[in-house]
């Protein structure tokens, strides 16, 4: 039986590493033959070989870094989809932050308060027919 050390230092060495990454951009580059057939497979063919680039090479590393930077929402969906700790540890931290520089709750003014300041007047009222077209001189027939 293999021990939890021998799996790691099989997938340590260089080869191993070398064909997975390999693995992975084939992968990736067979998601658009996928992509014809029903279903979403070809979504999980390219986040597999995604995932597999990114844990195997210190250059697919570096590239994704530098395309997070260059796309900040794209670079979210990503982290989203694989499930990067490091990717929940920075949403924790801006939502703390928010909640630190945030006023206290009874300074800031509901946004959602149907009726802020307007007295009765809910929502803006349709006008009538009769307000839209100016009344007619009472016994003349309209022009014509």
């Amino acid at each position: 039986m293999l021990t939890r050390d021998q799996v790691r230092a099989f997938f340590a060495w260089r080869p191993v590493r070398t064909s997975l990454f390999v693995l992975g951009m084939l992968l990736m580059a067979l998601t658009p033959a996928v992509a014809v057939f029903p279903g979403p497979g070809g979504i999980f063919f390219f986040a597999a070989g995604l995932a597999l680039c990114l844990k195997n090479s210190e250059w697919a590393k570096r590239k994704y870094v530098q395309f997070k930077r260059w796309q900040p929402r794209a670079g979210a969906w990503a982290d989203w989809g694989l499930r990067r700790p490091s990717a929940k540890r920075r949403v924790a931290l801006a939502k703390e932050k928010d909640m630190a520089d945030a006023p206290p709750a009874h300074c800031v003014e509901r946004m959602d308060d149907p009726m802020p300041h307007s007295g009765f007047e809910a929502a803006p009222v349709d006008p009538t027919p009769a307000e839209i077209r100016p009344a007619e001189a009472a016994g003349q027939s309209p022009r014509r």
